[in-house]
């Protein structure tokens, strides 16, 4: 008997130190595409072959898989175009103009056949998601081949994707190819596309493109055929020869990229920058009287961004990047972006640095952005503000985040806010969404820095990606980064600014002579609890800090260099609405009592933060 109890008890330990590891062991699926694709520059068609091997590594077995078809979105009646004219503050680009296409101008992406191991395989196109359903189930820990033939339209430019946009680029080629959607331990990730964000699985693509020679072409992945392309991709002194016939096949190749785009035009002109640690920067840019100019400035901005972004980011782990006119704004893809061209340059620049910025937090990071975009847009965000200051402006702000601060306010006093939580596509208005994604996403970061310290704050977004890189993290892997830097705990932080639309506002409520010394008394007036410096400006210009962190926090930040010194520390229960200190220098010695005057921590309320009151001279 008691043996049987022994080994029971063996049994359930050993079943319950596997169950631990299985819930902590990160895993990803893989894939490895191969694609041929013809296109028809008159028609606006295509087709294509792929070749894709996929690999389980996860757990469990696998008895369907989706495929995103995107250029389905641009059909009049699409899930995208109703969302678009029902939503209250539709996007400006979109508005009811899918409705209104006609057949030459809609997009479509349509698979033929499709094969799994060599048997063919049941699927239906259920708007921009094919569904399939597997013969066989994919076994954890295996590797299966789908083999596809499928065709295209390209849709007249109107959402990132598209042809003949309002700069006249031909071809802006993304979401142009069915790409297996994601499955992680949430289960699948197949999204139907209504214009918002993307998540792919790691892989390495091989592409073949055919199209009519007078094209020139860029994007995503290495060249590998460069002697019979030209157009600025040969070696110095390579000799090019070009095949006859009407069409090119260019050959790229892009490893570990969760996604393929390239842009094509016969009229682009191509700039190579090679930088001093061997990275090559491309432009694609058609040259006009709008574009010549700034285009050739731009060559001094983006390896400066290449720079500044690998120092203070982590290292950008691929050997090029190609800044291509194209598409609608700004849009972000692996070793690419599509941008429009005609611009000045501190737009020019701004754009680039902010899509470039994306290859850390989209391209390599790769965060779910439906389910966490603030963790790409608003961490590139925070990212672009700090590498505009330094290589573009001639007085670099002290503040460089000041804008999202502004932003992060009016969503906050809007009414309309939603919790970062929310999934990208179901928030309520693009205002919510775009102000919660950018610029509240952006703040989560620089508030870091008055929580923690800026230089923990620093260390650990290097850290971030160092750890993360490949590995498509999530909110508590930023936050865990944060706390082992810092020593300190933070899932209040993430509990608050993440999961709540609760807003900080504190005040000086009192400043009261109190024998021979002072006592002041703060107020918590909102609804989220912070750590609070109080800084004491003295009649004769000198001051000190009283610095209380929240009990919560288990722990206080370090000194940081440029602050006044500590006077005083104690710790803030967040259950507790006011506290009081007192200080051992007279009412009469002090001339102005101030909460965080860094402004680093988002007080939507800064009226009362000091004490006398500041008025504004009429």
């Amino acid at each position: 008997m008691r043996l049987l109890r022994s080994t029971a008890l063996l049994a359930f330990s050993i079943c319950c130190t596997v169950g631990l590891q299985a819930q902590t062991t990160r895993w990803q699926q893989a894939v490895n595409y191969e694609m041929d694709v013809e296109m028809d520059v008159e028609s606006n068609q295509y087709e294509g072959h792929q070749h894709l091997k996929y690999t389980n590594n996860s757990p469990d077995t696998l008895y369907r898989v989706f495929y995103h078809l995107y250029y389905n979105a641009f059909q009049p009646n699409s899930m995208m175009d109703v969302r678009s004219r029902t939503i209250a503050d539709a996007d400006r680009r979109v508005q009811d103009r899918i409705s209104q296409l006609s057949p030459e101008e809609i997009g479509y992406l349509k698979v033929n056949s499709l094969k799994m191991d060599g048997k063919k395989l049941d699927y239906e196109h259920v708007g921009t998601i094919l569904e399939v359903t597997l013969d066989q189930p994919i076994l954890p820990n295996s590797t299966v081949e789908f083999s596809m033939d499928f065709e295209g339209q390209v849709p007249l430019q109107i959402r990132r994707a598209g042809r003949d946009n309002k700069e006249g680029v031909r071809y802006s080629m993304s979401q142009w190819y069915p790409k297996m959607a994601n499955y992680d331990d949430q289960g699948w990730h197949a999204n139907p596309y209504i214009g918002r964000e993307f998540y792919g699985i790691w892989g390495d693509f091989d592409v073949k493109i055919t199209i009519d020679k007078s094209y020139i072409l860029g994007g995503t992945g290495y060249l590998q055929n460069p002697e019979e392309i030209g157009y600025g991709y040969e070696e110095e002194g390579q000799k090019v020869k070009r095949p006859r016939g009407k069409k090119l096949t260019w050959h790229f190749k892009a490893p570990q990229v969760h996604d393929f785009m390239w842009a094509a035009d016969p009229k682009y002109t191509h700039d190579k920058i090679k930088m001093d640690n061997g990275i090559t920067i491309h432009h694609l840019y058609i040259k006009n009287s709008k574009t010549a100019g700034n285009w050739e400035k731009l060559k001094e901005y983006s390896p400066k961004s290449m720079a500044f972004l690998s120092e203070h980011f982590g290292q950008y782990p691929y050997k090029q990047y190609s800044i291509i006119q194209g598409g609608d704004g700004g849009m972000e893809y692996p070793m690419s972006t599509l941008i429009t061209g005609e611009r000045s340059l501190p737009s020019l620049v701004g754009v680039t640095v902010h899509e470039m910025a994306h290859s850390w937090f989209q391209g390599v990071l790769a965060t779910n952005e439906a389910l966490y975009p603030w963790m790409d847009e608003g961490f590139t965000s925070y990212a672009t503000n700090l590498t505009m200051a330094n290589i573009f402006s001639e007085e670099p702000s002290d503040f460089p985040q000041r804008g999202s601060y502004v932003g992060y306010e009016r969503l906050a006093k809007s009414g309309k806010e939603e919790p970062m939580t929310t999934h990208s596509d179901h928030y309520h208005t693009n205002y919510a969404y775009g102000s919660a994604a950018y610029s509240k996403g952006a703040v989560f970061v620089a508030q870091l820095g008055y929580i923690i310290g800026e230089e923990n704050r620093n260390q650990a977004m290097l850290n971030y990606f160092n750890d993360w890189k490949f590995k498509h993290p999530k909110t508590n892997d930023i936050i865990r980064e944060m706390e082992k830097q810092s020593g300190l705990e933070l899932d209040w932080y993430k509990e608050y600014w993440v999961n709540s639309t609760k807003s900080i506002d504190y005040a000086v409520k009192s400043v009261e002579a109190v024998d021979d010394g002072t006592n002041i008394t703060l107020q918590r007036d909102g609804l989220m609890p912070m750590p609070i410096d109080l800084v004491i400006t003295y009649q004769d210009g000198s001051q000190e800090m009283v610095y209380l962190p929240l009990v919560i926090q288990r722990g206080n930040k370090p000194e940081e260099a440029g602050m006044p010194k500590r006077i005083l520390t104690q710790r803030w229960p967040w259950t507790n609405i006011t506290k009081e200190i007192t200080i051992e220098k007279p009412f009469s010695s002090i001339k102005k009592v101030e909460i965080d005057p860094s402004l680093r921590m988002a007080d939507i309320d800064r009226e009362n933060n000091v004490f006398p009151a500041e008025t504004t001279e009429e």
